[in-house]
């Protein structure tokens, strides 16, 4: 149980630090979303975005090795995956690229709500 709620706090923390690499131009936030970048504004949001995800994921990192944070590390986690996949769901969202992000985070959501609940399980039963 033990290496199964690490493996899935590093499953998710790659998932949310995957995406941080964004900040660093355009171009990439281009492939990795499947869409234009066509104004500043909307290229400081996605990158905003990027330093985000970068932060859980560093959280989700930690976590993994430091069973004090797992809890709030835990909830972070699937609010950011779990709503990207509600919000897509929502807006109808028509793109590809954003559609497999969509996948991505069900199914290592799924994962991790299962590796978050036998955390909360150990950590009632210590």
């Amino acid at each position: 149980m033990r290496y199964f709620i690490k493996f899935t706090y590093l499953l998710a923390a790659a998932i949310n630090l995957a995406p941080a690499i964004g900040v660093y131009s355009n171009d990439i936030l281009g492939l990795l979303y499947g869409v234009e970048i066509p104004s500043s504004e909307l290229s400081l949001l996605l990158r905003h975005r990027a330093v985000l995800f970068a932060l859980v994921g560093g959280l989700l990192l930690t976590a993994a090795f430091q069973s004090h944070l797992r809890t709030q590390a835990g909830i972070a986690g699937l609010i950011s995956m779990l709503s990207f996949v509600v919000l897509f769901i929502v807006t109808g969202a028509d793109n590809e690229s954003l559609l497999r992000v969509a996948l991505i985070d069900s199914v290592v959501g799924s994962l991790f709500i299962a590796g978050f609940g036998l955390h909360l399980l150990k950590r009632g039963s210590a």
